[in-house]
C-alpha cells in the first residue's frame, strides 16, 4: 500500500522543485542582481559627494 503514496510523494516533490526553480529564477535572482548594482551604484555615488568626481585635478 506504500507504492501510491511514494508516487505520490515523487509527483510533489517534482512539482515543489519545479516551483523553487521557477522562483529562484523568477524572483530572488533579478531582486538580487538589481539590490547589488543599485548597492554600487549608491556607493559610487557617496564616494563621489566625498572625493569628488573623477577625472584630472583643476588647472592652477
Amino acid at each position: 500500500m506504500s507504492a501510491p503514496d511514494d508516487t505520490t510523494w515523487r509527483v510533489r516533490r517534482k512539482r515543489m522543485e519545479i516551483f523553487a526553480f521557477l522562483f529562484l529564477t523568477a524572483v530572488v535572482m533579478p531582486v538580487l542582481a538589481v539590490g547589488t548594482v543599485g548597492t554600487y551604484g549608491l556607493g559610487v555615488w557617496i564616494y563621489q559627494m566625498v572625493a569628488g568626481p573623477p577625472g584630472p585635478p583643476p588647472p592652477h
